[in-house]
């Protein structure tokens, strides 16, 4: 027989800190959504970012949606895990794979109706989403004779971890360069940073009420899902706020002068830059 809460509190509080995570990092998605439509473009948002994070959230959601839902897989993890060990998805885990997915996209497709420069997507990124992608079908025809799912989506929990670690990299590579994070909102990385330390509560929680840490490695993905957000978005904030902080005039309004340059290739670079 499955486990279940020992404390009826802590099950409450279990609650509570995933869908507070739940509602913050859905919210996470919006300051950069309203940002691209409030200057009718996506110049400074690297394309690189996105295309991986649909990658990320993609994975994460058919591992969410596949643990949460099928009893058969949970079975399996029952068979690995012990019977007596909870299965370590949430219903808010399954809502906020569903929501990244969908803004995800949708911001997307403003790169498409928006003003985007120069910008585009690398041939790095698509050839890691063509491996990644890729990999992932071989390990499905490997799966399915055995119907070995719960390797399956260890697979795919795998390959969120790895996309979360590889999609802030341009990011934070592209603010280096310019030196500005002028185009990508800091609201969003203050609510991601939020819900990557409650959902790290959350499964502390967990772990305290049933006396174990099964939860922490029986599902690493969002162990380091939390971990690798937090770093992240520290980082982030560190060059929002400390090394390219963002000049305002005596009303208080922002003093957009950022560099260009480094966005398009020098031979490109417009002749009337300096005027």
């Amino acid at each position: 027989m499955s486990s279940s809460w020992n404390s009826v509190g802590l099950a409450v509080l279990y609650q509570v800190l995933g869908w507070v995570a739940f509602v913050a990092w859905s919210f996470s998605f919006y300051p950069q959504v309203l940002l691209n439509y409030k200057r009718k473009s996506v110049v400074g948002l690297n394309f690189d970012f996105l295309v991986l994070n649909l990658t990320k959230h993609s994975s994460y959601l058919i591992y969410n949606a596949a643990l949460f839902f099928s009893p058969f897989i949970q079975q399996q993890y029952h068979d690995k895990y012990g019977d007596k060990e909870m299965i370590p998805v949430a219903a808010n885990d399954v809502a906020f794979s569903l929501h990244a997915v969908a803004l995800t996209a949708f911001t997307v497709f403003q790169v498409f109706i928006y003003e985007r420069g120069t910008q585009k997507v690398s041939k790095v990124c698509i050839s890691i989403s063509a491996i990644v992608w890729t990999a992932a079908l071989v390990c499905l025809i490997i799966a399915w004779p055995k119907s070995d799912w719960l390797w399956l989506i260890d697979v795919f929990n795998s390959i969120q971890v790895g996309m979360t670690a590889i999609k802030y990299i341009p990011q934070a590579i592209m603010n280096f360069r310019r030196k500005s994070t002028i185009g990508w909102s800091v609201g969003n990385i203050l609510l991601d940073l939020t819900g990557g330390v409650l959902n790290f509560c959350q499964m502390g929680v967990q772990s305290i009420d049933q006396h174990t840490l099964v939860n922490f490695y029986g599902n690493i993905g969002k162990t380091l899902l939390s971990l690798e957000t937090v770093f992240f978005d520290v980082l982030f904030i560190i060059q929002h706020y400390v090394l390219y902080p963002v000049k305002k005039d005596e009303h208080g309004k922002a003093i957009i002068s950022e560099r260009v340059a480094p966005l398009i290739r020098p031979s490109d670079k417009p002749e009337e830059d300096n005027v």
